[in-house]
């Protein structure tokens, strides 16, 4: 296996691992590329289209849930077109704010110790609001108020800064605004689907003068996304398991340590 390859198939695995996990798969790959010594701007665009094999992995292993609303949705049934609906809803802050910002925050990707402080603060956040949340009494996604799906899309776009975790701090804010925490989880597997098409979508149209050119090795990206998906797969078992059974604290104690950890490095290296 050529160099690049081997490079293609460990970033594969830490997206796999991170990308549902509350410890931000971005910044675990903004930090893999720094400690690694790859270069991060050459495999900036392959990080984001490989997040499309995690997508997938969501896709297979709820087809039952996407197949049941889409059939609902047919028949004109109600709680089909709630879950839509609130899906949609909590799409478009994301999409607005992410368009508007897009300049602003390919800067912060360039910069690991964001991503280093960004997993001790959301640790410590995490933390905060396990121990402060009321018991939660919103159970399923179409059963979701409006305007808790509002505050929901908004408190996601927090994770646009590198290391904040898209799922973490939709989980989190899902969490806060009275949902329990298996409904919290898998409406952060659901709304993964539309936030990473859209930024895998404008990472294309913005890489495409190199797709145009040939500039692009697509066998790379087919390792990448091949590996997240199976990974992937295994992780979002697991991670509801987990979530069922403990809470969120052992994914906060992993950021504050590992987020602790990249700060000393970065400043004594």
């Amino acid at each position: 296996m050529t160099t690049d390859f081997l490079t293609a198939t460990l970033l594969g695995i830490v997206e796999g691992l991170t990308e549902f996990l509350p410890v931000s798969s971005t910044g675990h790959l903004i930090l893999a590329s720094e400690l690694l010594g790859y270069d991060a701007e050459q495999w900036s665009m392959f990080n984001v289209v490989i997040q499309l094999g995690a997508i997938l992995a969501v896709v297979v292993l709820y087809w039952r849930t996407f197949w049941a609303v889409a059939v609902g949705l047919l028949q004109k049934n109600p709680v089909s077109w709630r879950f839509l609906r609130n899906l949609v809803i909590a799409f478009i802050p994301a999409a607005v704010i992410g368009l508007a910002l897009h300049k602003q925050i390919d800067a912060m990707l360039g910069s690991p110790m964001t991503v280093a402080v960004a997993l001790v603060v959301g640790g410590v956040a995490i933390l905060v609001i396990e121990r402060l949340i009321r018991e939660a009494h919103i159970v399923g996604i179409a059963e979701i108020p409006i305007v808790r799906v509002i505050g929901i899309g908004f408190i996601q776009c927090i994770s646009m800064i590198p290391g904040v975790s898209r799922s973490g701090a939709t989980i989190m804010g899902a969490l806060a605004l009275g949902v329990e925490r298996r409904t919290a989880a898998e409406f952060s597997f659901f709304l993964a689907i539309p936030t990473m098409l859209g930024a895998t979508t404008l990472e294309l149209f913005k890489n495409r003068e190199a797709l145009m050119s040939g500039g692009i090795d697509w066998v790379e990206i087919g390792v990448g996304f091949i590996v997240a998906f199976i990974v992937a797969v295994l992780v979002i078992k697991w991670f509801v398991g987990i979530v069922s059974k403990h809470g969120f604290a052992p994914f906060a104690w992993y950021r504050i340590i590992a987020g602790s950890a990249a700060i000393v490095w970065l400043l004594i290296r």
